[in-house]
């Protein structure tokens, strides 16, 4: 079985990513070239049982490209400590 970009990326996986969404799913949709649509990607996401682990993990870790938990790394950078630490991830994710 071939690893998904995802896993290289990160070098193992948490243990929720067992029951993602995006698993098996084609790595070009959550990390699209420049200018290309986030749409599908972020629609994965916001049906995903574990949205809020994968948007804490790429804060966390400080992951500078792909979409993860709905958001983009831009969206990413712009939740500040403040908000991170005072709303949860949920509440975060619907103000984009």
């Amino acid at each position: 079985m071939e690893n998904s970009i995802i896993e290289e990326l990160i070098g193992g996986m948490p243990s929720w990513t067992e029951e993602a969404n995006c698993k098996g799913a084609d790595a070009d949709i959550f990390f699209p070239e420049r200018g290309a649509s986030t749409r599908k990607a972020k629609s994965i996401c916001r049906a995903c049982s574990v949205q809020e682990d994968c948007l804490e993990f790429a804060i966390e870790n400080s992951e500078k490209f792909g979409i993860w938990g709905g958001l983009s790394e831009r969206e990413r950078r712009r939740i500040n400590v403040r908000e991170f630490t005072t709303q949860t991830l949920g509440t975060l994710v619907k103000k984009y």
